[in-house]
């Protein structure tokens, strides 16, 4: 497929080819989607929620009452769960929240993501994202003229470094280098927004997948 590559300014910047394999698919898999970003946001959970078990609970550890003759039920300590200032049960620990899943699913996953941005027409590719000066005001009004109100911005190699201290006060816009890209930004952002390297990058990542 074919799409116009415009600048900053606006001004149209001739067109690219985009691979149909990996921008062109047609019938978009949602629970292939679902399932990377679940197990994405699972690898961002600190896991450092905790209770505290029985043995960590502060109280005595005398015996509460006789073992016989009170009519009530046995019982050896007041840390147990079942009274109050006593220890919770079953309650979380820390852990890690992370799970696998196959390389070529989430490889899929961002095949379908990126068919996604392109099927629905929110897809653009731009000469460069380079700026002289880091003024954010100014950066947001050149955006705000071609669109581009919430998006995710792939960069390419590197970020330039003005282009990122100018945008990372502006809501709703992610900026990040190719290395980064990922089903869950792209899902998130309304506009994917690529620059020609970033293509290049793309195709190459790709490329080197099925090779291996």
């Amino acid at each position: 497929m074919k799409l116009d590559v415009i600048n900053l300014d606006g001004g149209k910047g001739g067109s690219i080819e985009l691979s149909d394999a990996i921008f062109g698919i047609d019938e978009i898999r949602g629970d292939i989607l679902q399932r990377v970003v679940t197990w994405q946001l699972a690898k961002r959970r600190a896991g450092t929620h905790k209770i505290q078990v029985r043995n960590e609970v502060s109280r005595t550890g005398k015996k509460m009452y006789k073992q016989k003759g009170t009519g009530g039920a046995r019982h050896g300590s007041r840390r147990a769960a079942q009274f109050v200032g006593g220890a919770k049960a079953h309650g979380p620990v820390v852990r890690s929240h992370a799970f696998d899943l196959p390389k070529k699913l989430r490889a899929l996953a961002l095949r379908h993501a990126l068919s996604s941005k392109a099927k629905t027409g929110s897809l653009i590719v731009v000469d460069t994202v380079a700026i002289k000066e880091a003024k954010t005001a100014a950066l947001r009004e050149q955006l705000g003229k071609i669109g581009l109100v919430n998006a995710l911005i792939i960069a390419g190699a590197e970020v330039d470094g003005n282009f990122k201290l100018a945008a990372r006060n502006i809501p709703n816009l992610d900026v990040l280098p190719d290395a980064g890209l990922n089903v869950y930004d792209v899902l998130r952002r309304h506009t994917l927004v690529l620059t020609k390297d970033a293509v290049d990058a793309i195709n190459a990542r790709f490329a080197e997948k099925e090779a291996a």
